[in-house]
């Protein structure tokens, strides 16, 4: 079990105030409190943080390792590829192109994209099946977003609702084309 004594709370709280990363942050304010506190268990500064024992354990000798070698190695995560994508590149610059089209000039009869309707494109166009959320994510990259429905009061003054709709951007119920950048 790693007591963290090459590591004093000074070195800690250094490499905190140049960390830039959540993960890293909550890690090493974990291990401040470890050696801050007397009588803490590794166990308890860890759940403290939201984190298992075992997770305290493996960190905690991670971050042994800061008294040898660069802080940027000990603390930050190696990037994770992940899963490679169903669609090739080519597959996706068309999704992307067809989604920036209008839904009829794809050939469906619909006035905008919704994610059901980017779903079964991709089903039927690349034989693919995602889930709705990582559709969603895909609509989001390729620089949509989503908007909401805003009923209108049938008796409502014209000229208020101009004046409120003028500080309000929301008002389709699809995804189009994210105008911010």
């Amino acid at each position: 079990m790693a007591t963290l004594e090459n590591v004093s709370v000074e070195d800690l709280r250094q490499i905190l105030a140049e960390v830039d990363d959540a993960d890293a942050t909550k890690r090493l304010m974990a291990a401040i409190t470890y050696k801050e506190m007397d009588d803490l268990t590794q166990a308890e500064a860890a759940e403290l943080y939201g984190f298992s024992s075992s997770w305290a354990s493996k960190w905690f000798n991670r971050l042994e390792r800061l008294a040898d070698e660069p802080f940027e190695e000990v603390v930050y995560d190696k990037p994770r590829e992940g899963r490679p994508s169903e669609l090739s590149e080519q597959e996706h610059e068309q999704f992307v192109e067809a989604l920036h089209d209008s839904p009829e000039e794809v050939g469906y009869d619909a006035p905008a994209w919704s994610v059901p309707l980017a779903r079964h494109y991709l089903a039927e166009e690349f034989d693919v099946e995602y889930c709705e959320r990582h559709v969603r994510r895909l609509m989001s990259e390729a620089g949509l977003s989503w908007k909401t429905a805003r009923p209108e009061f049938h008796k409502s003054d014209e000229r208020a609702q101009e004046a409120w709709q003028d500080g309000f951007k929301k008002s389709a119920t699809t995804w189009t084309t994210n105008t911010r950048s």
